[in-house]
């Protein structure tokens, strides 16, 4: 089930909503954790039950951590390591184990077979939320959940569980106990929710079909517009399907009382491609460095150690995204630019900000490029039409329609992944804003249904991982 659908916008949705306010208090969690299980096994019911045990492992580590913690701290050292195992476990078994057996099997004398698995809707996203539970706990940042609904809530948590963003347990374990739902707080949620079903539906999906024109362009096919225009599509439909999809998420929390940390920051105004990374995908990006990065030393053992373990790091944020060694390649990518800016670049660039712009958009559009393709030999064909080693020409006829048919889109979505807009429309007289914000939400929700009830091209990006 996905959030712009009708089914969810118009059944599902409102039954929750319903029911939740008018069950006592006590009652409502009990009552997310139930639906949640719905919402997570619409498509897929067998993995309920990965869920569950998901949520009965780290429920259990977390209270056997508190038990041991402070007298047995080797003890709970122990069933950290042994939950942290077990929680990758599953994430490799699931979403790794073919991609191993494959890469082994082309050693002469190895057969591995493959498994040929489904892979588990938002597995990457929920595997990292519940191991922050058992960390959080281990070291002090959470208190024990002894209750086993307001736990499996927190896991299972229907607004950000297959897409994110990743909340961590000690960011919403207050709320848990107790969170203080308002009108404003859910008209702010409706108007946030709709802002993003915009981005998704309106904006993500219109232009995503630019990029299926072009994304198995064969070699020789492909023009140095066409590459460009492409490029630019895929770049801005993954960002506004996965802040819509943020947003969306976000919204949807304020309108249960919950309050989730924001995920994007306009990452296409950076200046760097560090700053890009402190503006896209910020719970995951927060996640790596509180429980991998600073662990392994951060910055605090010298300029060597610091270089190895953001190679570590970028190398495993490759792999999180997917089972591809594409991937890994992308990790590593980012890898080289965040290493080359902190021993070189970053000081320069924060004194010319026009190229700091230019190189960062250069950098993250061809990263997306390597991100989006599933070859390393697809991925080539792009890259040399891009910077013109082997376009198949400057332009064609086919680049010119479709530049016709897209670019007043393409120059819109621009325009909105600034925060120009925003800005201009909070100089506005308060009163008018109080006027146009409903207006322009009943606009966007009314549009957004049509396109809805009319296409069949309503992906999210993100659920594959």
């Amino acid at each position: 089930m996905v959030f712009s659908s009708i089914l969810f916008m118009f059944i599902y949705l409102p039954v929750v909503l319903a029911v939740y306010y008018i069950v006592p208090t006590r009652w409502r969690n009990l009552w997310l954790f139930a639906v949640n299980l719905v919402f997570y096994g619409w498509g897929e019911p067998v993995y309920i039950l990965l869920m569950v045990f998901s949520i009965c492992l780290n429920y259990v580590s977390g209270l056997l951590i508190g038990k041991y913690l402070p007298d047995r701290r080797p003890r709970a050292r122990l069933v950290l390591i042994v939950n942290t195992a077990l929680n990758l476990g599953m994430l490799f078994f699931f979403k790794y184990f073919d991609l191993v057996a494959e890469t082994l099997s082309a050693i002469p004398g190895v057969d591995i077979p493959t498994l040929g698995l489904t892979l588990p809707i938002g597995i990457s996203f929920y595997t990292f939320q519940t191991m922050s539970y058992p960390i959080d706990v281990y070291r002090g940042d959470g208190h024990v959940q002894k209750n086993f609904i307001k736990f499996g809530t927190f896991v299972a948590l229907f607004p950000q569980l297959i897409a994110g963003p990743i909340v961590r347990y000690k960011d919403i374990a207050e709320q848990l106990d107790e969170r203080h739902e308002s009108v404003d707080k859910f008209a702010q949620g409706v108007q946030r929710f709709i802002v993003g079903l915009g981005k998704k539906v309106l904006v993500a999906n219109n232009v995503g079909m630019l990029w299926d024109v072009y994304a198995n362009a064969a070699p020789g096919e492909l023009t140095f517009v066409g590459s460009w225009l492409a490029a630019i599509a895929f770049s801005l439909q993954i960002y506004f399907d996965f802040s819509g999809y943020s947003d969306m998420a976000i919204g949807l929390g304020k309108m249960l009382g919950f309050e989730f940390l924001e995920n994007f920051n306009y990452p296409y105004i950076s200046r760097t491609v560090t700053e890009f990374w402190r503006r896209w995908h910020i719970s995951l990006g927060t996640w790596f460095r509180d429980y991998v990065y600073i662990p392994l030393g951060g910055n605090r053992k010298g300029l060597s150690r610091q270089l190895v373990n953001i190679l570590i790091v970028w190398a495993l944020t490759g792999l999180w995204h997917g089972a591809s060694w594409t991937f890994l390649f992308w990790g590593l990518y980012y890898a080289f630019f965040l290493i080359l800016e902190k021993l070189f670049l970053l000081k320069w660039l924060d004194r010319h900000h026009a190229v700091g712009h230019v190189y960062t958009l250069l950098v993250a559009i061809s990263g997306w490029v390597i991100f989006q393709q599933t070859s390393v030999d697809q991925t080539l064909v792009f890259f040399k039409a891009m910077y013109g080693f082997g376009a198949a020409g400057f332009c064609s006829s086919k680049d010119l329609y479709y530049l016709a048919g897209f670019g007043a889109m393409l120059l819109a979505a621009c325009f909105a992944s600034l925060p120009v807009g925003r800005s201009l429309f909070a100089r506005l007289p308060e009163k008018f804003r109080a006027v146009a914000v409903p207006v322009l939400v009943a606009l966007v929700l009314t549009v957004a249904t049509a396109y809805m009830v009319d296409s069949t091209y309503n992906p999210f990006l993100y659920f594959r991982f």
